[in-house]
């Protein structure tokens, strides 16, 4: 892996694709469909210093963001979030096709003393290690460009005191727009969510018949969301979505279904069986399992007797 191309400050990302200079130091809206200088052919990581919200169609770049490779159609129009100091990996043909589209960039300093200081944390897609983007429908697609629209405007204008706050509600509005739609999405690419939900099940499955359990203890949900390639938010609202579950309560369950099995079957112990699904201390096993079952492991045992 080649070292990543550090860019700071908007402005430099500015001069790095040719463009004029941001009219504002710590926001800017690019079109695509404008002259933007092309990386050119290879492989380019990237580093920025800011957040980037962009909207993307009708190009064969590949792009990596994290550690995972994004699952897009650029036939659709694809939505891309970025946080400061995440890698962003960009693969660029020979035959390079240019993309339409636009991109928003927001230095963290624009968002200082405003609600979304702290508060654009909430919002998962920006720590995304994930295999898919966020695809738009053609509405969807044209609520968001008639929000960035209207920051544009708005930084482009005279600034005054109410600049910030305004840009700052219509960015929020994108990002709630964004949690929607995220959440729509997991409803209709059922093929999708449900080829990762099946993959967690083998992952589960395998971790705990292997002696895994005894050798590192409980499976956690940062492993978990590493054999599936996706980060552990994603999987999260993932879950949330289709079962009800969090990650913990998942692993919990499946390990619960493997201490009936072996308290109604074989005739060890309470403390035997808790070392062998993980659990440094019987009392924790047990705790566990009364919570889940209403029963203590022994008064289970005692309904086969």
């Amino acid at each position: 892996m080649t070292t990543p191309i550090r860019v700071k400050t908007i402005a430099e990302f500015h001069a790095l694709r040719n463009l004029p200079k941001p009219k504002h130091p710590l926001i800017s809206v690019i079109n695509f469909d404008e002259s933007v200088n092309p990386l050119g052919e290879g492989i380019h990581n990237l580093v920025f210093g800011f957040y980037t919200i962009s909207v993307k169609r009708g190009m064969n770049h590949k792009y990596r963001y994290g550690m995972q490779d994004y699952d897009y159609d650029f036939n659709e129009g694809v939505m891309f979030f970025m946080a400061p100091e995440q890698v962003l990996t960009i693969q660029i043909d020979k035959d390079e096709i240019g993309p339409q589209g636009w991109m928003l960039m927001i230095h963290p300093d624009f968002l200082y003393n405003t609600s979304l200081a702290a508060g654009i944390k909430q919002y998962d897609f920006f720590d995304y290690s994930v295999n898919e983007a966020l695809f738009l429908s053609e509405d969807e697609e044209n609520k968001m460009r008639l929000i960035i629209e209207n920051i544009s405007q708005e930084y482009q204008s005279a600034i005054d005191t109410f600049s910030q706050s305004i840009i700052i509600s219509q960015l929020e509005t994108l990002l709630n727009y964004a949690n929607r739609f995220y959440g729509i999405q997991f409803i209709t690419r059922q093929k999708v969510n449900h080829e990762i939900l099946h993959r967690l099940e083998q992952v589960l499955d395998s971790y705990i018949q292997s002696d895994k359990l005894i050798e590192n203890g409980l499976p956690s949900v940062h492993y978990i969301s590493e054999q599936l390639s996706v980060s552990p938010s994603y999987l999260r609202s993932l879950l949330k979505m289709h079962t009800g579950q969090s990650t913990q309560q998942l692993i919990h369950n499946k390990l619960i279904d493997k201490a009936k099995v072996k308290l109604s079957t074989t005739s060890l112990t309470v403390s035997q069986i808790a070392y062998d699904l993980g659990f440094e201390h019987p009392q924790s096993f047990s705790k566990l399992f009364k919570s889940k079952t209403s029963l203590t492991p022994l008064e289970f045992r005692s309904t086969f007797n």
